[in-house]
């Protein structure tokens, strides 16, 4: 069978490592980027093809797929004379990758379902090294048939590809996911900081905790740079906060204010207040290092 032609909006670290997996596995592509063009002449130099704006990108190809940040980001490619949603057709489905808000997600779907399009959402685990080899975790939701007709490509970039229900559900669940693992990395990053304040070595301290049924993944990232300066989790703090935000949005639209992600909310927030934005999660320590007590 003929392979769709993909239009690919967002070539970020994630959106570029993507597109060169889809290209690797001969998926003909046409691309729009933003500020940074790293990821679009890469592709371009593989054989893709530029558009000149969203609406151009859903025009020209079979499948439109999304990677971008916010869902701010997201509507401004949506909507507007030059956005997806004045050059999708009847049957076409667009699928974002993204981590966005699921009243967005839903708004977008319905707008979609009026030209007879299908939206789909599929937020994403794991890194861009990953998803260079096709290894990601891919957690999709929305119309069961437009998942099962684009199930091949999905397969194609991921590892583990879920199908989770309705529209919303994939974005739902990757809010929840990640305000648990910022609130974990918070929490272990703070935990080291206070053993330096009380003169403990991180490594004892470590030792009793993962020996108990604390012990995660996500503990081995922190620890992995509190000790040995290593950074495995390549996850900035303005990501991190933006999804913890994103998360309490949705719990107010629930009508169920987050009481346990305020603690995790409140320490990004003061990182990023500090100019700290741009660090890696796992060196969180450091900040929390620095300012405990002051």
């Amino acid at each position: 069978m003929t392979k769709p032609k993909i239009g690919f909006i967002g070539l970020g670290l994630m959106g570029a490592a993507m597109v060169e997996c889809l290209q690797k596995a001969g998926y003909e592509v046409v691309v729009l980027g933003n500020r940074d063009r790293t990821g679009i002449e890469a592709a371009l130099g593989r054989g893709a093809t530029e558009a000149a704006n969203a609406r151009e990108v859903a025009e020209n190809s079979d499948l439109v797929m999304f990677c971008m940040g916010t869902s701010d980001h997201v509507e401004s490619r949506v909507y507007g004379d030059d956005g997806v949603l004045a050059g999708v057709r009847e049957g076409q489905i667009v699928v974002d990758f993204g981590t966005s808000l699921p009243g967005s997600t839903k708004k977008i779907g319905a707008d979609m379902a009026a030209k007879g399009a299908v939206y789909l959402d599929a937020p994403l685990g794991r890194t861009p090294a990953h998803a260079v080899d096709g290894l990601l975790n891919i957690m999709c939701s929305g119309d069961q048939a437009a998942y099962e007709k684009i199930k091949t490509e999905l397969d194609v970039l991921g590892e583990n590809v879920f199908h989770l229900g309705e529209l919303g559900s994939g974005h739902t669940i990757k809010l929840i996911n990640n305000f648990f693992a910022m609130t974990t990395a918070c929490a272990m990053s703070e935990a080291f900081a206070m053993a330096d304040r009380a003169g403990i070595e991180r490594q004892k301290l470590y030792d009793v905790i993962s020996a108990g049924p604390l012990k995660s993944g996500m503990m081995e990232f922190i620890k992995n740079y509190a000790i040995a300066g290593q950074i495995d989790l390549a996850f900035a703090v303005s990501n991190g906060s933006k999804d913890v935000r994103y998360y309490n949005s949705m719990s107010q639209d629930l009508g169920a204010p987050s009481q346990m992600s305020v603690a995790a909310d409140n320490a990004l927030k003061a990182a990023i207040a500090a100019g700290k934005g741009d660090i890696m999660v796992p060196e969180m320590v450091d900040f929390f290092s620095e300012t405990l007590g002051k």
